[in-house]
């Protein structure tokens, strides 16, 4: 016998974003409260969340049971849902979207750092993943 139903224990490795309807990839618990405005105020059960990284939506994370927290909630902007050039690209090493397309050394220095584990994505990049498919193509 099991304490816990199979959705708990294995919980879909994406999930639908209650407010725009697309699928999204899984995000730690760890990650959400790195990121989180006073987190100690949020009750986050030990379900799966995720991620939702459509620009033009207002929610960054979404439970199975469809809580969202919003990006207001948050301390950290999300480089992906902002529009300036000073967005965040790099959460690990403060690269923004500009810096990033006007000194292509960045890159190589980011893809290094990462290569040596220097970098922690977990939990500096809202996505909780590496931000090197981030950068602006060459």
């Amino acid at each position: 016998m099991t304490d816990c139903c199979e959705s708990s224990c294995n919980p879909p490795r994406k999930y639908r974003c209650p407010a725009n309807g697309k699928e999204y990839s899984s995000v730690s618990i760890k990650t959400i409260l790195h990121h989180l405005n006073e987190p100690w105020k949020r009750n986050l059960e030990s379900k799966a969340y995720y991620f939702c990284s459509d620009g033009d939506c207002d929610v960054v994370y979404f439970g199975q049971d469809n809580s969202v927290i919003s990006k207001n909630e948050l301390r950290t902007k999300v480089g992906i849902k902002e529009k300036t050039p000073d967005r965040a690209i790099c959460y690990c090493f403060g690269v923004s979207y500009s810096a990033a397309t006007q000194n292509h050394t960045i890159v190589n220095f980011v893809k290094d750092k990462t290569k040596q584990a220097l970098c922690s994505c977990e939990t500096s990049n809202p996505s909780g993943r590496c931000c090197l498919k981030d950068f602006p193509t060459q």
